[in-house]
């Protein structure tokens, strides 16, 4: 019998953290685990709604640690646990993603090969309002390829984000 793929595992260790994060009020963005020499590095994001903290970081972190120590899934091999924040370079391809990002930058190609960046004004489960160059635009999620929020090193004032902080 062969030993289980890291993808196998992964999305087992999906399916053990996602209602335990959930029970914290967190969403779990991503499960990540790779080899790192001997060991194995486990990567988890999470987030939520307004972004999350330290202290979000550091709940989300004990509760990991508590299921994992509570199961098998990651065996007798040592392992390394990350949780963090999604990051910015993360695909937008879920709603909830979409809204709390609204009022950045977003480069989304279409499912036909066509590319608009705009600026997103508003997004609901079916889709989002970008702002291209002073022209709404709206944009189905289901015409959606790939989205990426683009980095801006000096971004307008007034939005909504700005507004929280």
């Amino acid at each position: 019998m062969s030993a289980p793929s890291t993808k196998d595992t992964t999305d087992r260790l999906a399916g053990l953290l996602a209602g335990p994060i959930e029970a914290l009020g967190l969403d779990l963005e991503a499960v990540d685990l790779s080899k790192a020499g001997k060991r194995s590095v486990l990567r988890v994001a999470v987030d939520k709604d307004g972004g999350v903290d330290m202290d979000d970081i550091a709940s989300a972190t004990s509760e990991v640690s508590r299921v994992l120590d509570d199961s098998d899934v990651m065996g007798k091999s040592p392992y390394t646990l990350e949780v963090s924040s999604p990051g910015v370079d993360r695909p937008l391809t879920l709603p909830r993603h979409w809204r709390r990002n609204v009022s950045r930058l977003v480069k989304v190609t279409l499912s036909e090969g066509d590319e608009v960046t705009g600026r997103i004004v508003r997004a609901d489960e079916h889709g989002a309002e970008l702002d291209v160059e002073g022209t709404t635009q709206p944009i189905a999620f289901d015409d959606v390829a790939k989205a990426r929020i683009q980095i801006e090193f000096k971004r307008p004032s007034g939005g909504a984000q700005d507004e929280e902080s």
